[in-house]
């Protein structure tokens, strides 16, 4: 049976990326979904990536939606970023940056 919120890591670290680039009020509605299916690669057992990993998961998993969206938003995007920095490393990239204009 298909996935209807995604499956794997890198495809869902995108469809995270969609909502956190909404509005507070409309980011976390539906978010925690894309985080049913999300593999964590072998690779990345044991290293930073698991680490953010499990770090921005508890956060997006423990928000209550609506209550709490415009202060919460920015540390969940935080740990996005950090999370996708680390990913690349973990991939032989050793200059990965996130940007200025991100």
């Amino acid at each position: 049976m298909p996935s209807k919120f995604g499956h794997g890591f890198v495809v869902n670290l995108v469809l995270i990326g969609r909502h956190l680039g909404l509005p507070p009020e409309k980011a976390f509605l539906g978010l925690a979904d894309h985080l049913d299916q999300m593999v964590l690669p072998e690779q990345f057992k044991g290293t930073e990536v698991e680490k953010l990993y499990d770090q921005m998961r508890r956060r997006i998993l423990w928000h209550q939606a609506g209550t709490t969206d415009k202060e919460e938003l920015p540390e969940v995007k935080r740990l996005f970023d950090r999370l996708v920095v680390a990913v690349d490393q973990g991939l032989d990239i050793p200059d990965a940056d996130i940007g200025s204009f991100a």
